[in-house]
């Protein structure tokens, strides 16, 4: 095993829009794993829309990056080294760790990855955080009914297309926004969502939302905000439930828009609106991660992985968010199976 390790760092802090200069990849020694640690190979590395606002010097309800810092999200590693008895080498975890090539985690803090029930990277998304973030932010915060229009905002994504599943299955109708028409066809012809608006080439979100929601909406799981959030609010129904995941839109704004309010579009249909943090669910991850794997191996629950090759490219993967340049979950592949390079 070589004894250099590459890790990305937070080199500068971005105003609006990051770009390359905001990353540094530097050179460190290999760790090695304390008492209760495993030393690991990262196989498969995560990144998500969320990493955004912890670039940010501002208190959130994820710790902010220092300048400096190693950039941190979500892997599935191989276990080279263990110190625990929970682990052993050769053993596929999952956890959070850092954009690098060896990393130590607390074994306590990490989870088995079992092929057999899907590919690796998978558990970086549809029976990872995302997943977990569609399960809960439907079910317990939309409360989907039987009948139900359920629309997705950033419906191709790794959270929205779990979403929209989820819903097919509690009877529901099931909308989607997304950007490109290899987006909506994927939407419509292999996850079963009965419309999808192509966000890019539509003028008249109002208009759109009349033809693909014409009895209006009842559960609205935005990811995105900006002027669909705006549309969707004028055609939300009586008792509509409204799950406030993401504002992707907005993520590199460096003032807030005030305006036109919308919030007068919530009072006639009392509307709920509630904000998502998966974290809020952590007792329950177990469940979560037990049912969709049943519909994952049972071939119930679709999943896409748009897979950017190289540890040396993880920058571009995560700019790559802001610009749509995914289907599915977006993550990097760092390292293949034991003993590649």
């Amino acid at each position: 095993m070589t004894t250099t390790n590459r890790e990305w760092i937070l080199a500068e802090r971005p105003d609006g829009e990051p770009d390359l200069d905001c990353f540094e990849l530097r050179e460190t020694d290999v760790p090695a794993p304390d008492p209760g640690e495993l030393l690991v190979r990262t196989r498969y590395l995560s990144v998500d829309p969320y990493m955004r606002g912890r670039m940010r010097d501002a208190e959130s309800y994820a710790e902010p990056w220092g300048v400096g810092d190693a950039l941190r999200g979500g892997v599935v590693a191989e276990v080279i080294e263990s110190d625990s008895d929970a682990y052993d080498a050769g053993d596929l975890v999952t956890g959070e760790g850092t954009w690098s090539d060896y990393a130590t985690l607390d074994a306590a803090d990490v989870a088995p990855v079992n092929p057999s029930v899907a590919d690796p990277e998978a558990y970086l998304g549809v029976l990872g955080m995302p997943g977990r973030t569609a399960y809960f932010g439907l079910l317990e915060v939309g409360e989907p009914k039987p009948g139900d229009t359920v629309v997705v905002s950033g419906a191709a994504g790794a959270v929205g297309s779990v979403v929209g599943q989820i819903a097919k299955r509690n009877g529901c109708r099931v909308v989607g926004f997304a950007g490109t028409d290899e987006k909506t066809d994927w939407l419509t012809d292999d996850l079963g969502f009965d419309a999808a608006i192509n966000h890019t080439t539509t003028d008249d979100y109002r208009a759109a939302l009349d033809s693909a929601a014409p009895e209006g909406v009842d559960v609205y799981f935005d990811n995105v905000g900006g002027p669909i959030t705006d549309a969707v609010f004028t055609r939300l129904n009586l008792d509509a439930r409204v799950a406030v995941c993401g504002q992707i839109s907005h993520y590199n704004d460096e003032e807030v828009p005030t305006g036109p309010r919308k919030l007068p579009q919530i009072i006639a249909p009392r509307a709920k609106v509630q904000g998502l943090l998966v974290s809020d669910f952590a007792t329950r991850f177990e469940e979560a991660g037990e049912r969709l794997g049943e519909w994952v191996a049972t071939g119930e629950l679709a999943h896409r992985e748009t897979v950017v090759d190289g540890l040396e490219n993880a920058p571009d993967a995560f700019l790559g968010l802001f610009a749509g340049d995914n289907i599915g979950k977006q993550v990097v592949r760092v390292a293949g199976g034991s003993g590649e390079e």
